[in-house]
Formats: C-alpha cells, sequence, structure tokens
C-alpha cells in the first residue's frame, strides 16, 4: 500500500525514497547480479571447471583495481569503465594462459592460479591505498566492500548485460560444444579460437560493469550456474537466461538481508556473498576431489 500510494503521489517523501533510494538500488542489484551470474557461467565454460568463478580467479580483483586506479586519477565514467574492464581482462588471460597443463586444464593449477592473483590483485590494491589522498579514500573502500548503498540506475550496466546476453545466447550451440572440450569443438566443426576470444571478451566486460555499478562482490558467479546445473540445466540455450534470473535474484535477496539483518545499520553485500559462498565453494572443492578419488 505505501509502495502504490507513493506512485498515486509522486511529490510525497514516499515517492522520492521510492524513485530516487529503492528504485536505483534494486535494479543496480538485479543486474550486477545478472552481470555476474553470465560471467561465471561464461568461465565455467572456458575452464570446464565448475569451481570458476570472477572472484575466485582474481577477475573481480582485476577490475576493483583497474576501477581503483582510475579513481585515483580522477578519470571520468567512461575511463573508470575501461580501466575495470582492462584490469579484468588482464586477470583472465593471465588465468588462461598459466592454468594450462599439458594438453587439458589442471584443476589444481586453475585454484592456484586463481588464488595468487587474487592475493597480488589484493597486494596492489593496498598499495594503491596506502599511497590515495585521505579525500578519496572513502571512494576507493566503495569498491573494495562490495556495497549498492551509493547505487544509481544501471544504464550502461543493462546495455552491457543486453549485448554480452545476447551473444552469449547467440553462442549457446557452440558453448555446449566447448564444454566437451577444445579437441572436441574443433572435431565438431566450431572456431575454436573464435569462439574463446569473444569468452574471454565476454566475461571480462560483464564483470568490469559489476565492479563499476557494486564494487568486488564475490561468489555469486560460483553459486548461480552451479545450482542451475544441478537442477538439469546444461543447455546454455537453457542456462543462459536462467542464470541471468537467478545471478539477479540472489543478489537482490542478499542485498535486503543485508540492510534488514542489524538494521537500521547495513552491511555490505559482498561481505553477505562471502559468507554464503565460501563454505558452497569448500562443499563443492571437496565433492570434486571425492569424485576424482
Amino acid at each position: 500500500m505505501d509502495v502504490w500510494e507513493a506512485m498515486r503521489t509522486p511529490d510525497s517523501t514516499a515517492a522520492r525514497i521510492l524513485w530516487e533510494l529503492r528504485l536505483p538500488r534494486t535494479a543496480a542489484a538485479f543486474v550486477t547480479g545478472a552481470l555476474l551470474g553470465i560471467a561465471g557461467a561464461l568461465m565455467q565454460v572456458l575452464l570446464r571447471n565448475p569451481l570458476a568463478d570472477p572472484y575466485v580467479l582474481g577477475v573481480s580483483g582485476g577490475a576493483s583495481f583497474g576501477a581503483l586506479l582510475a579513481l585515483l586519477a580522477g578519470a571520468g565514467t567512461v575511463a573508470l569503465q575501461g580501466s575495470a574492464f582492462a584490469g579484468a581482462l588482464i586477470s583472465t588471460l593471465l588465468v588462461f594462459s598459466l592454468a594450462h597443463g599439458r594438453g587439458s586444464w589442471d584443476t589444481t593449477r586453475l585454484l592456484l592460479t586463481g588464488v595468487v592473483l587474487a592475493a597480488g590483485w589484493g597486494a596492489m590494491i593496498s598499495l594503491l591505498l596506502a599511497l590515495s589522498p585521505a579525500q578519496q579514500m572513502q571512494g576507493m573502500l566503495f569498491w573494495l566492500m562490495g556495497d549498492l548503498s551509493y547505487a544509481q540506475l544501471p544504464v550502461a550496466g543493462t546495455a552491457g548485460l543486453l549485448v554480452v546476453a545476447v551473444i552469449a545466447i547467440f553462442l549457446s550451440p557452440s558453448l555446449n560444444v566447448m564444454a566437451g572440450g577444445e579437441l572436441y569443438a574443433a572435431a565438431r566443426g566450431v572456431a575454436v579460437n573464435k569462439v574463446r576470444t569473444l569468452i574471454y571478451l565476454l566475461g571480462a566486460l560483464a564483470t568490469a560493469l559489476a565492479v563499476t555499478q557494486a564494487g568486488n562482490i564475490g561468489f555469486v558467479g560460483l553459486v548461480a550456474p552451479h545450482l542451475l546445473r544441478l537442477a538439469g540445466a546444461r543447455d546454455h540455450r537453457v542456462l543462459i537466461p536462467a542464470v541471468i534470473l537467478l545471478g539477479g535474484t540472489l543478489l537482490l535477496c542478499a542485498d535486503a538481508l543485508s540492510r534488514t539483518l542489524i538494521a537500521p545499520r547495513q552491511l555490505p553485500v559482498g561481505v553477505l556473498t562471502a559468507l554464503i559462498g565460501v563454505p558452497m565453494f569448500l562443499f563443492l572443492l571437496y565433492r570434486s576431489r571425492r569424485l576424482d578419488d
């Protein structure tokens, strides 16, 4: 009833809260979660590992470092997003090149590469914070907490999500074949190098847009695709649209909890997703070890 009344009386305080605070934050939470979900799904195909995730593999850290570097230089929004995209792309390239064993992906090397990259980006971010002026500290810390308190309407994020989603859905048949390995995909007539490059760019773009909107939020890209695969959604023609909806919904629910658990104080939503994602990551790691045994 309060929402309905706010829509009927646009000049009221409730209407201002609805249109200027709640709507932008809700939209930003959904779009950010959707971007992280689709980035996780694409990286899991690229690396053929269900544990792949922008946060775990250090891609979010690279995007955060790029964004913080642009903030420190006083760059505008376009340069900020470009710098975040460059950081995410560099991380993706490093993981892709270093995690490859002899003839196939090595899960242990993949995880170690991601952990080392994340630690390295964390050290670089700490260095930036130590060198940054005090007046810029608060704005830079925003990217590290994974917080939606200052979120605005995600115009660029929505446009980027639509572009990534359309291209990913178009690539779905090739993604289904790529999940079986590059040699298998090449034998089935898939242009492996072209598809791999597109996955690179799409995953990095989605991660960079998510980071520039809400900071460094982890584990949504791990949890959403894996839950859908456990539910039987393995065809990417179904998985891609579903992971957009589930990723957005998960982050939206996490943001609602972050605002209400210790109200009137608020938790950074990145803290809440980590508290949920870390146990699930450990469970998946333990499960994969048992399957290997």
